[in-house]
């Protein structure tokens, strides 16, 4: 567990934009850890777990997959987890004494994926509540701006929850969470504030489980686009049970240990950052 005094630099900028906007751009602060997590993915995608999902329709050129909670299976992944700077920056975004780690979530574009990731946010997808958290998407490839994952600035402030969407664009079944379906982003662009950029390997991208989000399809014939995700929650975070579909990720074997509003202290979701 890595304590206060070894947290690593984070501007004041950096912070109030994240707070401000639900998005910031961390450059370069993950470069030493690319080649692991590289490694990580091609084991990962040669092993994959029960959770792996092809979004790439048969026939279709490239491939876009996507997995999850393999950390404790794929040393790589485990060693970034609990060694690098991410929990410290994790606790310092959030504005939280205690850092817990969530998930990590691999998501892949190979060259010629035609398919887009739906515009949505994360948190109606998992079974946590609270307003401490964040992810950050590192890119283990150069990313283009133009197939950048994209950001609506503020979006996290709305006060509104939407109804997840399958990656594969069909909503989930949530009729008594109250969620709603989300606006038509793509036809209405020009109303929001949307943010993207053109990234290397090992910056990362910080954002809250509330802002909304999409990524471009990876039309490029030569270039990959993998992604590494970490996710975070604070001092605020409590087990959430939804409505209709099971979450994503389900965490099967928790819902007979934890119940609605029961805090995260389960060995599945280690604190790696105290504030000691």
């Amino acid at each position: 567990m890595t304590s206060e005094a070894t947290v690593p630099g984070l501007s004041e900028e950096q912070m109030t934009e994240f707070d401000r906007d639900g998005i910031t751009v961390l450059r370069g602060v993950f470069a030493p850890w690319v080649e692991a997590l590289r490694e990580g993915v091609e084991t990962n995608k040669r092993e994959p777990g029960p959770y792996m999902r092809s979004y790439t329709a048969a026939g279709k050129p490239g491939h876009f997959f996507g997995d999850y909670c393999n950390w404790q299976r794929i040393a790589q992944y485990e060693s970034f987890i609990r060694q690098s700077p991410a929990a410290a920056l994790a606790a310092r975004l959030m504005r939280s004494r205690t850092a817990r780690f969530f998930h990590e979530h691999v998501l892949v574009k190979e060259p010629g994926s035609t398919e887009p990731t739906p515009w949505h946010h994360d948190q109606p997808y998992y079974s946590v509540n609270g307003e401490q958290n964040v992810s950050f998407w590192i890119p283990l490839d150069d990313v283009a701006d133009d197939v950048c994952p994209q950001f609506i600035a503020g979006s996290h402030r709305w006060g509104r929850w939407f109804v997840p969407q399958r990656f594969t664009g069909e909503q989930y079944e949530r009729p008594q969470d109250g969620f709603e379906t989300i606006p038509d982003i793509e036809a209405e662009r020009d109303r929001y504030d949307i943010k993207h950029w053109a990234l290397e390997p090992g910056d990362a991208l910080a954002f809250h489980f509330l802002t909304v989000h999409g990524a471009p399809a990876n039309a490029s014939s030569t270039r990959r686009r993998r992604g590494f995700s970490a996710r975070w929650v604070g001092d605020d975070a409590t087990w959430a049970v939804r409505s209709g579909d099971q979450t994503s990720p389900p965490f099967p074997q928790l819902h007979e240990i934890l119940k609605h509003g029961d805090t995260l202290d389960v060995p599945q979701f280690p604190v790696l950052w105290s504030a000691t």
